[in-house]
């Protein structure tokens, strides 16, 4: 089964940025992703932290749903709610395991709809980023903002396996391949090596769908 009728088409809806930032005198990378959705401010707010609309298009989340309290997204990251401006800034810890990195998400108003600003910081860890870079937190995104748009289009819940499936899937390698690929591009924007940067995305590629670990893939 197959979720989106272009990939590529889909992937380009969002814009993606990274830059260079620091927490506690630690270097952090961020991951930026804009996607603007067909809908009011009021509905994707709804959409993004309604326990009964999260699991429709990303994961069931737990918890003390409340500013200074802790939610758990089923299988995937915790963390504390810093902030929830609603329906503006919702901004969060990520947490898995020993690993805590920041998120947050701004809505803003743009004609018939609203613009979905989605900010991940993450500290540095030099090995990994030079396997994967921004990839390996921005294709994940790029798949669940895929998913958000899905569900905000048809008011429909996405199939979680046809979900996690379709990465495998023609079309969904079609979809990660330019992802990762914009996540290189933006990368190298931010001041990686070019080279560096595009076999970090192939590495991404890989990861996310299955193939071998060495850019020979297409």
């Amino acid at each position: 089964m197959s979720l989106l009728e272009d990939p590529i088409a889909t992937a380009g809806l969002v814009a993606r940025e990274v830059r260079t930032g620091s927490r506690g005198g630690a270097t952090t990378r961020i991951a930026v992703a804009r996607r603007q959705y067909p809908t009011g401010r009021a509905d994707l707010w709804d959409a993004l932290t309604s326990a009964d609309r999260l699991p429709r298009w990303f994961l069931p989340v737990e918890g003390e749903l409340k500013v200074g309290g802790r939610y758990q997204l089923i299988g995937n990251a915790g963390g504390v709610i810093e902030e929830c401006d609603e329906p503006r800034r919702l901004a969060v810890t990520w947490e898995m395991g020993p690993m805590v990195s920041w998120l947050t998400v701004a809505l803003s108003e743009a004609g018939d709809g609203t613009v979905l600003e989605l900010v991940h910081e993450a500290p540095v860890d030099p090995e990994f980023w030079t396997r994967y870079g921004p990839g390996a937190v921005g294709v994940g995104w790029d798949l669940a903002l895929m998913g958000l748009g899905l569900h905000i289009e048809s008011g429909a819940p996405v199939d979680p396996e046809v979900g996690a499936a379709y990465p495998t899937t023609p079309e969904g390698r079609e979809f990660a391949r330019a992802t990762a690929t914009a996540w290189a591009r933006a990368a190298t924007a931010d001041g990686d090596d070019p080279a560096a940067a595009q076999a970090a995305g192939e590495n991404t590629f890989a990861f996310y769908t299955g193939a071998p670990e060495d850019g020979t893939d297409s």
